[in-house]
This record gives structure tokens, C-alpha cells and sequence, in this order.
């Protein structure tokens, strides 16, 4: 067991910055932390879509040395979509941190809770 986890230790090291970043998700009631809980997930998952799409002993892509074997190179897919998913989560991140600028303007605080008790309390006035 103790074998195979430090063979697989990237993995592991994913897993284990998915689960930080999903607990931080579920348990911290300030938007900034979740923000900063969702960018940890999106590392995890970028480093095990990156290991699962390494194969020890090859070569990235590019055609040197008159090799022409598709054998000898690792797949392009992964390290593509790893890219994409990347600029995806920049953006996510970007437009999230802006909408959370424009709640703390609004309601003076970060706190989900406050920011609901707030928001249903104006929503009654009317």
C-alpha cells in the first residue's frame, strides 16, 4: 500500500489539494476563501489531468531526430486541455472576484449568510 502511494505520489498530491480546496468550498462562509478554495481544485485537477497524460520515458511531440514513431511521443490531448481549462478558470476566477468586489460595495461584508439575511431583508421592505 505504503509502496504504491510513493509511486503515485503526484497523484496522491492531487487528491489531496482537490480535497483542501472542496473542504474550503464547503466549510468557509467567506466568498474570498471559497474563491481561493475553488482555484486550489482547479490546481488538483490540472496536476492529475497533467500526470494521467505523462508517460515516463517519452518525449513531448515535436518531431526531432528522424523519429517518426507515435510510440515514442506522449499524447498532445491532455496537455491541450489542461491549457483550456486553465484560461477557462482564469476567467471564472476573474468574473467571480469582480461580482464579489460588487457584493462587499453592496452589503459591506463577504460572509454568505450576512449577505442572504441582508439581501431577504431589503427583498421584505418592498
Amino acid at each position: 500500500m505504503l509502496d504504491a502511494l510513493l509511486n503515485n505520489y503526484v497523484e496522491a498530491s492531487a487528491v489531496i489539494l482537490f480535497g483542501i480546496g472542496f473542504s474550503m468550498l464547503l466549510f468557509h462562509r467567506n466568498l474570498f476563501k471559497k474563491l481561493i478554495g475553488l482555484n486550489i481544485m482547479d490546481t488538483g485537477t490540472f496536476l492529475f489531468l497533467a500526470s494521467m497524460g505523462y508517460i515516463y520515458g517519452r518525449k513531448a511531440p515535436i518531431m526531432t531526430d528522424g523519429v517518426y514513431e507515435a510510440s515514442s511521443y506522449i499524447n498532445p490531448i491532455p496537455a491541450g486541455l489542461i491549457l483550456t481549462g486553465i484560461v477557462v478558470s482564469v476567467s471564472v476566477t476573474a468574473l467571480s472576484l469582480s461580482l464579489t468586489v460588487r457584493l462587499y460595495k453592496r452589503y459591506h461584508t463577504l460572509d454568505i449568510d450576512e449577505i442572504y439575511a441582508i439581501s431577504k431583508h431589503e427583498t421584505e421592505d418592498r
